[in-house]
């Protein structure tokens, strides 16, 4: 019989990830207008693993370099309105094994 899966959290998953990243961002938010008016709820913030999204103060920002290409953002956010894009050849989230 073979051994049972080990359960692992999310920070030891996010230590077996390497990011490569661009100089540019590879998501980006549409509109900051409707962060502020219509999203009073800012799920970005909580739905993406590699906490990317940040609200400060009165404005979102976007820390790409962490992004773990999971597409969450694509369909989490309830106003379309962040653009999220294949980051460019080579550069992104690498996976290593344990």
């Amino acid at each position: 019989m073979s051994e049972p899966l080990k359960k692992v959290d999310i920070e030891e998953l996010q230590y077996l990830t390497r990011f490569v990243s661009d100089k540019e961002s590879h998501l980006v938010i549409k509109d900051h207008d409707i962060c502020k008016t219509k999203c009073k709820e800012k799920y970005c913030t909580v739905f993406c693993p590699g906490e990317v999204y940040k609200w400060e103060g009165d404005r979102m920002f976007v820390g790409f370099e962490g992004c773990h290409e999971c597409g969450s953002c694509r369909i989490g956010c309830p106003f379309n309105n962040i653009e999220w894009r294949y980051p460019k050849g080579g550069l992104g989230v690498v996976f290593r094994l344990a």
